[in-house]
């Protein structure tokens, strides 16, 4: 791989809760375990932050296909929930993706190929692709 970009975050604290910072700054946050997994929910978590990354790189890469399709994008989206849990076969947890795209002034069928093509460009998609799972639904098309 030729490297376009390298992204550097420093996390430091009691782990889940703690601070991450990029080392120019521009992203520097309190962590906080959720309350759903006993903690106070004050900062952001782990699962937080890959979820807005994976919505804005998908997103991203779904422009780039569009772009070249020369389809019409407006207003296109994308919603990513990232879900944690216990594995099922072995001890640890797990997290499993989804992703909802909303392409209003698409139809179905381009839609479909538009969001297919995204899958294999999004270097997220890429980095996932057979070690969790990702749902992706189509939510929204034109009529």
């Amino acid at each position: 791989m030729k490297t376009l970009y390298t992204a550097e975050a420093l996390a430091s604290g009691e782990g889940r809760d703690g601070t991450t910072v990029t080392k120019d700054g521009k992203l520097n946050v309190t962590l906080a375990s959720p309350v759903e997994l006993g903690g106070n929910g004050e900062g952001t978590n782990p699962e937080q932050l890959f979820a807005a990354g994976y919505a804005a790189c998908f997103h991203s890469a779904l422009r780039l296909v569009g772009r070249q399709a020369k389809a019409d994008l407006t207003d296109s989206a994308v919603a990513a929930r990232i879900h944690l849990g216990a594995r099922s076969d072995g001890p640890g947890y797990g997290i499993a993706a989804e992703l909802e795209v909303a392409l209003p002034a698409v139809d179905r069928q381009s839609a479909e190929a538009l969001v297919a093509r995204a899958h294999e460009v999004c270097p997220y998609s890429n980095a996932t692709r057979g070690n969790i799972t990702v749902d992706i639904s189509i939510v929204e098309v034109a009529a």
